[in-house]
């Protein structure tokens, strides 16, 4: 029988490895002058769980630092998924 929690934790991986490689394909766009990524994009990333590795990429490359509609709505999904586990931990 497969464990819902290795689908989770599978889930889980994957989608911050896409999310930590979408920014960093993003910052190369910018040093290059490229198409970009759009920032809904990225925001979808991290709702689905890939807040970690937004944060991971956002810190490791420096990307994304001052733009604060994106920074704000980042916080803002990752206090949602923040309160989510603690009622998920809660029942």
């Amino acid at each position: 029988m497969i464990d819902p929690l290795q689908i989770l934790l599978g889930w889980l991986a994957l989608v911050n490895l896409l999310a930590f490689l979408a920014l960093a394909k993003d910052k190369h766009a910018a040093k290059k002058r490229r198409r970009r990524m759009p920032e809904r994009r990225l925001l979808w990333l991290a709702a689905l769980g890939g807040t970690p590795g937004v944060f991971a990429a956002i810190h490791l490359f420096s990307h994304k630092t001052r733009k604060q509609p994106f920074r704000r709505w980042l916080f803002l999904i990752l206090g949602v998924q923040i309160v989510g586990l603690g009622l998920l931990l809660a029942m």
